[in-house]
This record gives C-alpha cells, structure tokens and sequence, in this order.
C-alpha cells in the first residue's frame, strides 16, 4: 500500500545511495512496490522526458531508503508519500531538515478495514464485531478455530499500525493477522468473491478492488489524536508495546515528494511537481490498469502521458 517503509536498508541499496554509477540519469525517481506508486513514478518520468527532455530512472525502493537519498543526493523524486502513515519521516526530513520538499497539491485518500458484501450478510458490519470468535469463524480457512485478515504487506508501515490497531481494539486474539505481498493478498479477495466465501482484509483508496468487486467499510470509531499512539519498527524495538490506536485512521492524502535541492538545480522540474494534481478517480484507473490488465508501467505512462498532453504542459509551463 502506498507507504512502503523497509525497516532495514539493503546492501545493494546502501551502495546505490553512497556512489551513483557514473553516466547515470539526470534524475532518479523513487518507485513504490504498488501500483498507483508505479504508474505515477513512470508518468512523471515519461513527462519529464518530454516537457524538458530529462532523463530520468525509475527505481524500485522502500521509502525509508528513498528519503535517505532524497536527503543524501542520490534519490530526487518519491511520486507518493503516504500521510498520516508516514508522518514521522515527514516530520524528520521536511519539517526538521529541510532537505525534503512536498509538494503543496495532495490526493485524497483513505484507510481502514474492509470486507465483502457476503461478509457483512453474515454479520460483521463493526470493527467489534472482530472480537466476537463466534463471528469471525466465517473468515477460518485452515480450521485453527481463528479467522484470517490480510493487514498489509510485510515492508508497508501500514501493516505496522494495522497490527497496532488490532491489538488496540482486540481482535489481534481472535484473528490471524497475515501479512504478504499485496497481490497475493487482493488475489485471495478475487478468489473469495470468486466463491460468494466472505472475506476481510485491510483496505485503502483509491484502489482497483473497489472498481472490480462490491467492497464495504466496517465503521469504527472516529478518529480521535488523544488515542492514536504510534510507534513504528523502525522508530524503536518495543513499537507494539509502546503503541495504541483502538479509533479509526485519520483523513488520509498523499503527495510528491521530492529534494529541495531541486529548486535550485532543476527549478523547473520542482515547479512541474508542485503542480502535478492526480485525482483519486484516476489513481483507481493507474491502480486497475497494472494490478488488473497487467499493463506495463512505463507503457502505461506513455499512454497516459499522450492522451493527457495538454494538462500535463500546464504542470510544465
């Protein structure tokens, strides 16, 4: 999901930060793991080829790693930066360092937890709802008398505070809480729809499982700051002990991010990201283009690229 935050850095990745290969891009563009990530991150390089005639990589990151090179030089561009998931390293690099810039246009999002329609006809309609094993034994699939949720994927910080969140409200006992990659866990969803078997999953949007499949919210507590109380893995080795947040997530965005040090080496290429404006609408269609129709990203991009010319030259002029 959108804020992927590998807790260690890789030593491939630790070397791609301290030396970037000679005769390399102009630019490099940090690229998530999922999929609106991806398109986004090939729509801005294909653009930026075309509008200014700059070369830039598109390389596939954890965003811990991409906001060491945002700050070190070797990284310029991250396409979506989760909020609030990733407030911590916002308030690090943007707010304390200043090395990290956001650009001022967001995309409305949102996060929770989220079910089939067969699921919710057989009663799970609450989050504690969660609590009920009498309940939550329609979603037993291996017969250990406790449900499964697909929380997030390993490396997400979502999936850190989806397990916050569960062990908050209480179903962290009564559930299995399972962690994969996220198209094995939205192929688990096809497959349940598949077979009218209910299912629950932790869920975000924009995302291709709305356009594809009758998915409902469970309701929650609204948000309140005073109970959301997060540590994440990276932050300090105690985070599940240290965490607590039994309310629902706050109004959730994201947006560009990039090093400042761009408005001055490539001040054009900051104001285009600044006005960069993705609309939910079309973060879906980026999402079901490549999770769904299994489109190449970079030819995804192009595509879009072409048949949106005119807007994207206002993001350029």
């Amino acid at each position: 999901m959108r804020d992927l935050a590998k807790m260690t850095m890789t030593a491939a990745a630790a070397v791609f930060l301290a030396a970037p290969t000679a005769g390399a891009a102009d630019l490099v563009i940090a690229m998530p793991n999922w999929f609106s990530g991806q398109a986004g991150a090939n729509i801005i390089k294909v653009a930026l080829k075309k509008e200014f005639s700059i070369e830039a990589d598109a390389v596939e990151m954890g965003t811990l790693i991409a906001f060491a090179g945002l700050e070190s030089g070797a990284v310029d561009i991250h396409p979506e930066v989760w909020l609030p998931n990733l407030d911590n390293l916002v308030e690090k690099y943007v707010k304390d360092a200043g090395t990290v810039a956001l650009s001022p246009i967001g995309v409305a999002a949102w996060q929770g937890i989220c079910e089939t329609r067969a699921a919710q006809e057989n009663g799970i309609k609450d989050i504690s709802d969660l609590n009920d094993p009498q309940k939550t034994a329609i979603f037993d699939t291996d017969g250990d008398g406790k449900g499964e949720i697909w929380i997030g994927a390993p490396a997400w910080s979502s999936t850190a505070i989806e397990r916050i969140r569960a062990n908050s409200y209480g179903y962290g006992k009564t559930m299995t809480l399972l962690e994969m990659p996220e198209d094995v866990g939205m192929a688990a969803v096809d497959a349940a729809e598949a077979t009218g078997r209910p299912i629950i999953f932790g869920c975000y949007a924009p995302h291709a499982v709305f356009k594809l499949h009758d998915i409902v919210r469970l309701t929650e507590p609204p948000y309140d700051p005073a109970k959301w109380n997060i540590v994440l893995p990276s932050e300090d080795p105690l985070w599940e002990q240290k965490s607590s947040a039994a309310v629902g997530w706050d109004t959730a965005r994201y947006h560009i991010a990039y090093a400042t040090s761009l408005r001055e080496r490539h001040p054009e290429v900051a104001r285009f990201l600044d006005r960069v404006d993705f609309t939910p609408e079309e973060a879906t269609e980026m999402s079901y283009a490549l999770q769904v129709e299994r489109q190449d990203p970079y030819e995804f991009a192009e595509q879009w690229v072409a048949g949106h010319e005119a807007r994207v030259k206002g993001w350029a002029r």
